[in-house]
């Protein structure tokens, strides 16, 4: 049986950050299961008070709608990562796909973990797409960074038009534009991962958000290089 591109390949810091985050998720559920069997107070009248069990996050708090978001745009690169690996056969921009896609789908199931957790929805239907991040938030973009472009529901998210062409090229054309699409993505990834390490109340969210942040600039810098190699550079 073949085994997938980069199989082989050494633990990149990506899988390190959301391994370190999985840890961190499970020992959070672990503390709020313990809080919440605590919570009826103790048969004991001498025993110490219990400790309160942590606060859930609220409805439309930013810990929630970063959660909500995230998944969605984590969502996008991993489906953009799949249609590229059919599209090339060249083993760098296969491994890169590989990567984005495996690390990317276990922070969303993370993510949309803790939603179930917190006993929240997955989607608000009333709810614009970034308005957690506060005033500036919503489709017209938010505080010093980019509006989401005509046709695409986050910043940094490609339209279906542009995953149409994704899907129609193949060979260096298929890899240049993954490569500028996912720049774009990462980049608009960084700004939302940023607000919630400053917004979310969750330590372990913040946690990995933080993480979001550092490993995404590492691969910015990575797929300009890539782009640089193949005579091309990022869009815009």
């Amino acid at each position: 049986m073949s085994r997938p591109a980069g199989a082989d390949r050494p633990v990149p810091r990506t899988y390190w950050v959301a391994g370190t985050a999985v840890l961190l998720a499970l020992l959070f559920a672990a503390a709020a299961t313990v809080a919440a069997a605590n919570g009826g107070g103790s048969a004991d009248p001498g025993a110490a008070a219990p400790a309160a069990a942590p606060r859930v996050p609220g409805l439309r708090s930013a810990d929630a709608g970063f959660a909500r978001d995230m998944a969605v745009h984590h969502q996008q690169a991993v489906e953009m990562s799949f249609i590229v690996r059919d599209r090339t056969q060249d083993e760098a921009v296969r491994t890169l796909a590989y990567d984005i896609a495996n690390t990317q789908a276990n922070q969303r199931g993370m993510l949309l973990g803790w939603l179930d957790l917190w006993g929240l929805p997955k989607v608000v239907a009333d709810e614009p797409p970034m308005s957690w991040m506060g005033a500036a938030g919503g489709h017209g973009g938010h505080a010093g960074h980019e509006a989401a472009k005509p046709g695409a529901l986050m910043p940094g998210m490609a339209t279906k038009e542009e995953l149409d062409q994704l899907g129609a090229a193949s060979g260096r054309d298929a890899e240049v534009l993954f490569l500028q699409l996912m720049t774009d993505h990462h980049k608009g990834g960084v700004a939302m991962a940023e607000g919630c390490a400053q917004r979310c109340e969750t330590p372990v969210e913040r946690a990995l958000a933080q993480g979001m942040v550092d490993a995404q600039r590492s691969e910015l810098t990575l797929m300009e290089d890539m782009l640089r190699q193949r005579g091309a550079a990022p869009r815009g």
